[in-house]
């Protein structure tokens, strides 16, 4: 029996990539950074010259193309993209150490981002860190922890020291970021306090701030991109015309954004009586923590959501994927740096909302075929 794979169409993998470019070009004008800057944290407005690794869309396919579902600054799974550009690459999580042929072009590539992450930082006096460390929280205790060593491996390979942390075994302040007493100069930044406002990383956001390590993912492109209430404007042809985007691209956008609304501008009858058609989800938060599916909401629950902080997202179902005897519900993750695509990934999971704790659920790779 072969192993299974999810079958995208060249047509869908093209809008992801439309759809993934027009909205970090959107993120890059004036107009779009001052809209957003109310309600935005103060670390954001620091703006360090680089931007993210690993950047994560994930879709929902429908009969009428592709839905973003969110953005992710800290997107797990790249190396099933990857496994999606070379099918021979070892199956599952686990990535054993020696996989990893430097040589490779699609390896070259993923590589080429971490050196461009700190060349874009260090205004091109650095090409490649000398001590990298790839930053979670209790590493070891996380599903994708294999991947993370997998990189480390690879990193490794490329000749970039590197270590995997959790932020209490680093020493972090305004003079910079160091494990061992060795100086830090980049982090791979899996951890998902995303504005590094907790205790744990105030040390790491002081470093920051003073531009003593190169942080990619950072707080910067986070709130650009990966902040969830970006859905609200994206989704809203008004908001996107205020903002000078002409009639197609706004008409690109709203196809390919289900809509989005902070629950505090509904009226609460009005949003549960269309709760069968939408998703609540935290305008903070990771990893489908306190998303809801509308037609499985309490109406005890659904008083108890914070109006100012829940997003009602149009609900677009996720496509399926038949595995064995087993049918799974599958998103579909387009990973990229800056405007370039590194591949995609499909996560296939069963119960309401993607997770990796059931058996079956995790990653499988991409055929891209008609």
């Amino acid at each position: 029996m072969s192993d299974p794979f999810v079958t995208v169409s060249p047509g869908a993998v093209r809008a992801m990539i439309h759809l993934a470019r027009a909205l970090r070009g959107l993120t890059r004008t004036a107009a779009w950074q001052e809209a957003i800057r109310a309600g935005t944290p103060a670390s954001f407005l620091t703006d360090p010259g680089n931007e993210a690794v690993m950047m994560g869309y994930d879709f929902h396919l429908t009969p009428d193309g592709p839905r973003l579902i969110e953005v992710n600054t800290n997107a797990g799974g790249g190396l099933m993209a990857y496994r999606a550009l070379r099918p021979a690459f070892p199956p599952g999580p686990e990535f054993p150490q020696g996989s990893f042929d430097p040589d490779q072009r699609h390896q070259r590539e993923l590589l080429a981002t971490f050196g461009e992450e700190m060349a874009l930082f260090s205004g091109g006096r650095v090409t490649k860190p000398g001590l990298l460390v790839i930053l979670d929280e209790a590493p070891e205790e996380q599903f994708l922890y294999p991947e993370m060593r997998a990189f480390a491996a690879l990193l490794t390979a490329w000749g970039c020291e590197t270590v995997i942390a959790d932020p209490a075994a680093l020493t972090m302040n305004e003079s910079g970021v160091f494990w061992q007493s060795r100086r830090v100069e980049m982090i791979y930044n899996r951890h998902c306090d995303f504005y590094l406002e907790s205790a744990p990383l105030a040390g790491l956001a002081a470093a920051w701030r003073n531009r003593r390590v190169c942080l990619s993912p950072n707080p910067r492109q986070y709130g650009l991109l990966a902040d969830k209430r970006r859905m609200i404007l994206w989704s809203d042809a008004e908001a996107l015309r205020s903002l000078g985007l002409s009639a197609p691209a706004i008409a690109f956008l709203t196809r390919h954004v289900p809509r989005t609304r902070l629950l505090a501008t509904l009226s609460l009858d009005q949003a549960w009586r269309e709760r069968n058609q939408s998703v609540f989800k935290p305008s903070v938060g990771f990893g489908s923590k306190g998303v809801l599916l509308g037609n499985k909401i309490s109406r005890v629950r659904f008083h108890e959501l914070d109006p100012a902080t829940t997003l009602v997202q149009q609900f677009i179902p996720p496509s399926l994927t038949r595995v064995g005897e087993t049918t799974l519900k599958t998103d579909i993750r387009l990973y990229c740096y800056r405007d370039r695509p590194l591949g995609v990934a499909a996560r296939v999971y069963q119960g309401q909302v993607t997770n990796f704790r059931l058996p079956g659920n995790g990653f499988l790779p991409v055929r891209i075929a008609p």
